[in-house]
């Protein structure tokens, strides 16, 4: 019997979600905002979290109903059968989100739906689970309207983006189901040459050799259905098997990773070492402003700083432009990316982006810049005049 699930995801990635659960077996997707609504056997759930790069979560329905005021929350959540899935020696966490709900407070909810659970456990076993706010082994969702409460327990676990190897990180990391998304807009393909010139702790470089080498993302960490009293054992070893199985052995591959900070390629050896992938990448300490193209054509990622403390501002107001002549000098015949959440970047690069893709860092509103740089065009030519937008038209 096909179950309902949703996946949640980082807010513009929904359209390349719904390909990918699409190829993982999902049927009926639908995009919604910040996430795929869709169907599926459990088969299908197993492959999604253990092989979806860009999906946070993976969350199955298990009741939904109309609701006046708290009372009916607690009747849904106590009505459902917790107790046919995990026991009580399994910890819990209880999430509540909601949107147009009437409701005033939302923990008082998230109280009910766990005093539910506890009741249900207490009523059908004699003996309730204990709430663990840190590090629980099942973690309970549900999602308010205007009048409809629907339940979820996460088959994830963990959250998908965290892979299970990364050792070193940076102060603002990108998300890895970020920035694998980004890479399948670049419209990046394995063999193809790529490069992050200013790599930090690695994520574009770690996803960009999984996915050149067909390793499944979740092979190196475990995930909440795997505790379910209802797993299907053989069914999901025949999953892991055959992803495990696609995997291709570790090799040089045509990917390049530098910055500026040796610290920062360190923290990226290290993590592609923790992920087995040594090797697979060329990494150099140089500064993306000096550094030439490491082929004559290829896809170049980058996630370069955008202001958010007193006096990054003027710094990067100098900083900019330079990059924009940087890419004009040493990066002909290659596509540019610059993921940002400043939407002045085109303005202060002097460079006109040919797509800007909205996507979301979490709450913050970011752009995704495109630049394809022509080789010939961008030498020996004077400045032409700002548009209105303040971008040079024809650079």
């Amino acid at each position: 019997m096909a179950e309902t699930f949703f996946s949640p995801c980082p807010r513009g990635l929904e359209p390349l979600l719904v390909d990918e659960l699409r190829a993982l077996g999902a049927d009926s997707t639908e995009a919604m905002h910040g996430g795929v609504m869709w169907s599926g056997e459990w088969t299908a759930c197993y492959r999604a979290n253990l092989e979806s790069r860009i999906a946070t979560r993976v969350l199955w329905r298990v009741g939904r109903s109309r609701y006046h005021g708290e009372i009916d929350i607690y009747k849904l959540a106590y009505s459902v059968t917790w107790a046919k899935w995990f026991t009580p020696d399994d910890s819990i966490r209880v999430f509540v989100t909601a949107q147009q709900s009437p409701l005033k407070s939302l923990e008082f909810i998230t109280l009910r739906i766990k005093d539910a659970i506890c009741d249900h456990f207490r009523t059908v076993i004699g003996t309730r689970p204990d709430v663990d706010t840190a590090n629980p082994a099942m973690r309970i969702h549900a999602f308010l309207t205007k009048d409809m409460a629907t339940l979820y327990l996460d088959t994830s676990g963990d959250p998908l983006y965290k892979r299970g190897f990364k050792q070193a990180s940076v102060e603002a990391p990108l998300k890895e189901n970020i920035a694998a998304g980004i890479l399948k807009l670049t419209g990046w393909q394995p063999g193809e040459a790529l490069i992050d010139p200013m790599c930090g702790s690695g994520t574009f470089l770690l996803e960009a050799a999984q996915m050149a080498l067909d390793i499944a993302p979740g092979l190196g960490r475990k995930f909440g259905f795997e505790r379910f009293k209802h797993l299907d054992r053989e069914t999901w070893a025949s999953v892991r098997q055959a992803a495990e199985a696609r995997c291709k052995p570790p090799a040089a591959l045509p990917i390049f990773g530098s910055d500026i900070v040796g610290d920062q390629v360190r923290r990226t050896r290290e993590n592609l070492a923790a992920a087995g992938l040594a090797g697979c990448v060329t990494l150099d300490r140089a500064d993306i402003l000096e550094r030439v193209a490491p082929a004559e054509t290829g896809v170049m990622v980058a996630n370069p700083p955008y202001g958010v403390r007193i006096g990054e501002a003027e710094e990067l107001a100098e900083f900019y432009p330079r990059l924009g002549d940087a890419l004009k000098q040493h990066w002909a015949g290659w596509r540019c990316y610059l993921f940002s959440g400043d939407m002045n970047l085109p303005k202060l690069l002097r460079l006109k982006a040919s797509k800007r893709t909205p996507l979301f860092n979490g709450a913050l509103e970011c752009r995704l810049f495109e630049y394809k740089v022509i080789a010939g065009s961008m030498r020996d030519k004077p400045r032409m005049a700002p548009d209105a937008a303040g971008e040079a038209v024809g650079e």
